[in-house]
């Protein structure tokens, strides 16, 4: 009688296992349905790219989409940004998905027949605009796993939140907007999110792979503004000047001896770039004034606080040194902390990453150097963000155009692959997680 007990108990055992199992292979197959719709919607939101806060047309098409699977939408979350809500037919945790919607002030020069040809004025300037960053592909992606989750209602356990955030890049100057307002606007509440995942494609890593890291992912940000104040003259008569220009030149060249000799890069690594610099309007007149901007990306508050201080410290004294003056404003517009993953929920969802890549291209990812703004939806609950090769396979990583560049493109490829990790992290993460509902 006993042996017949356990025949039975293993029996119910392999069944409940194989049910368990069904949900990947049918996640595979829906995703290859609806493959071809999906790269349709990125070509169609690459060639209407839209800046932050003015994803109007990005954030209809969403909404209709969502609208259309019968999932509860809410719109102008955070100024532009769109949130659907599906309660699966199981009780569960609640789960949320994040994808951005933004681009950047670029003008694209790949030779695609979706190519973006858009112009728009940006902070009181005239711009071209392109998706350099694979925001695109984010929100196609998470359109595609709204479709597929909302087929499989009735095997969902819980809730799924798909939030599409509006200006990861940053919002227009003097406006609010991305993660920061949509967690003002209780993004996370009501129902409470318990964890939240996110994926962000990457061009220099081959389509099929994965890459994530426990802990400090992203490096946290800040940028800064120097104003250099000087004394104006002709150009034919330097010794009448205090030349900003040169100043400015110098300050630009001492800064980068801060990563080279003030950070202990065996620890972590840090980046100083200035990315603006302006002054002057004639060949033949040193001016008043130059003014420059920058960034920051550390990975510890301690390299941030060393940092900030030597920026400030080389740009007055290098100006002090030639009888000019050096304004430092650190942070100038924003300031944000690590992209943190949760060590617990990283090795929750282990095995799902082993799953899903079927082979040994899981790897842990050591290129910490990008921000993205999800630190500020991880920060609230548990989060995990990973990375998606974006590179069409067999191409040298050395001959790909890296992000934010006119050259930046994503395989095609690589939107199924994101959908069937979206999918089975949520079905997985529902299925281990222990909380009571």
């Amino acid at each position: 009688m006993k042996k017949s007990i356990v025949i039975v108990l293993l029996f119910g055992f392999q069944i409940a296992s194989a049910q368990k199992n069904n949900y990947s292979e049918l996640i595979i197959k829906k995703a290859t349905l609806i493959e071809q719709k999906v790269i349709a919607w990125r070509h169609d939101i690459h060639q209407n790219p839209e800046l932050g806060n003015r994803e109007f047309r990005t954030a209809g098409l969403v909404a209709k989409h969502l609208q259309s699977l019968g999932i509860e939408v809410q719109t102008k979350v955070g100024v532009t940004g769109v949130v659907g809500i599906l309660k699966g037919d199981k009780p569960g945790p609640v789960i949320a998905l994040r994808a951005d919607m933004d681009a950047l002030p670029i003008e694209e020069k790949n030779d695609l027949p979706f190519a973006s040809k858009v112009k728009t004025t940006y902070n009181g300037k005239e711009t071209s605009v392109m998706h350099a960053c694979g925001h695109d592909g984010h929100t196609a992606i998470l359109m595609g796993v709204a479709e597929i989750l909302a087929g499989m209602k009735k095997e969902l356990k819980g809730t799924v939140k798909f939030i599409f955030q509006p200006a990861e890049e940053g919002a227009p100057v003097g406006e609010e907007g991305g993660a920061v307002l949509m967690v003002k606007e209780g993004v996370l509440e009501n129902p409470k999110v318990d964890a939240i995942f996110g994926l962000h494609l990457y061009s220099l890593m081959e389509v099929g792979n994965l890459s994530y890291r426990p802990g400090g992912f992203y490096a946290g940000t800040a940028d800064f503004k120097i104003t250099v104040k000087g004394k104006p003259s002709h150009g034919a008569y330097p010794w009448l000047s205090v030349d900003p220009v040169l100043v400015a030149s110098q300050i630009v060249v001492s800064l980068q001896q801060i990563i080279s000799r003030n950070v202990n890069l065996t620890d972590n690594p840090a980046v100083v770039t200035v990315g603006t610099i302006n002054g002057g309007n004639r060949t033949n007149i040193i001016p008043n004034q130059v003014e420059m901007t920058g960034t920051v990306r550390t990975l510890s508050n301690e390299d941030e606080a060393l940092i900030f201080s030597r920026i400030k410290q080389i740009a007055e004294k290098t100006a002090e040194a030639a009888g000019a003056i050096a304004m430092v404003e650190l942070p100038y517009t924003a300031k944000y902390p690590v992209t943190f993953n949760n060590i617990e929920l990283t090795k929750l969802m282990l095995p799902s990453f082993t799953k899903i890549s079927r082979c040994r291209k899981c790897s842990i990812n050591s290129s910490r150097y990008r921000l993205g703004r999800f630190f500020v939806l991880c920060s609230k609950v548990p989060g995990l963000f990973f990375r998606l090769g974006g590179m069409s396979k067999g191409k040298d990583p050395k001959t790909a155009s890296p992000p934010h560049t006119p050259e930046f493109i994503i395989d095609d490829a690589a939107f199924k692959f994101g959908m069937i990790t979206f999918c089975n992290l949520v079905f997985d993460y529902a299925e281990g997680n222990k909380k009571q509902h």
